[in-house]
């Protein structure tokens, strides 16, 4: 009685499954012959340069990703030289992959804060207590004084996604040894005051600030601010003044002179700082040394 059953369940049951089976078989020719006749070829420069970039995907370059940005320096060889993280070494590899020559000093860009002033050194109009957000604080006249410092909300620290940036006693200070020089935090800045400079050397010289206002006015609200003195430029043709700001002229910076050396130790406000990995601290502005010594 029981084999009976079994037989007639058999008897029943296996068209099905010899259908299905059979459908599964159809579905797999046709998705096997798709394949093949749909298949896209990769220009096997394209996977080479893709394998020479760091796959970090950061969109430093402007695309997307490392993908992305392998088929259009493909595409358009005017786009070697953008994958800052990869630096000279990956722009070279890059480059020799596609039969071009590099140009420049393919040094690697770093981003420097173009700010020293910490909470210690700002004068504040205002406790502010809005949204913590350096784009929304900008909004407001009266956060602080400065209308050209770091606010030290973060924005910059949220951009990044190497942990490279941290916000210390209200200041945006690059990790560098972190840092793949992506420029996403130079992107966050409302006030624009990070910028990517080619790291020619280990450590680079700079100049920390960006108020353009009057050295009296400067003085008035930061202790650490730029006065436009003018003593860095007589010093060293790296300077320049203009705006009652001093900056330095990066492509000039070859080597750390001594005269260079000479501006960074006369300025004033100690304005004039070294940035990179194992940098020295900056030094204490003429008024904060002597009240330290007093």
């Amino acid at each position: 009685m029981i084999l009976a059953s079994a037989f007639e369940l058999f008897q029943t049951a296996w068209p099905a499954a010899a259908l299905a089976a059979g459908l599964a078989a159809l579905f797999a020719v046709i998705l096997l012959i798709a394949s093949i006749k749909l298949r896209v070829e990769v220009d096997p420069k394209i996977e080479a340069v893709y394998n020479a970039l760091p796959h970090i995907d950061c969109g430093a370059c402007g695309f997307a990703g490392c993908a992305s940005y392998a088929k259009a320096v493909v595409a358009d060889p005017e786009l070697l030289g953008r994958c800052t993280p990869g630096g000279a070494e990956t722009s070279s590899a890059v480059a020799q992959i596609l039969n071009l020559q590099m140009s420049g000093s393919g040094a690697p860009a770093r981003p420097i804060v173009h700010c020293r002033a910490r909470k210690e050194d700002k004068l504040f109009y205002a406790a502010y207590s809005g949204i913590e957000s350096c784009t929304s604080a900008n909004a407001q006249p009266d956060v602080q004084a400065c209308h050209f410092g770091c606010l030290g909300f973060g924005d910059c620290t949220r951009a990044c996604k190497f942990d490279a940036l941290h916000i210390v006693e209200g200041l945006s200070t690059v990790n560098y040894d972190h840092c793949t020089g992506c420029g996403a935090c130079a992107k966050a800045c409302p006030r624009n005051l990070i910028e990517m400079v080619p790291f020619t050397h280990a450590n680079i010289m700079t100049v920390a600030c960006s108020s353009r206002e009057s050295g009296k006015t400067t003085r008035t609200f930061c202790k650490v601010g730029c006065i436009g003195c003018g003593i860095c430029a007589k010093q060293s043709d790296v300077f320049t003044v203009a705006d009652n700001l001093a900056r330095m002229n990066y492509p000039a910076y070859t080597t750390p002179s001594d005269a260079a050396q000479t501006a960074m130790r006369k300025c004033p406000t100690g304005v004039i700082v070294i940035r990179g990995k194992n940098a020295p601290a900056p030094r204490l502005p003429a008024e904060k040394a002597a009240a330290a010594t007093a």
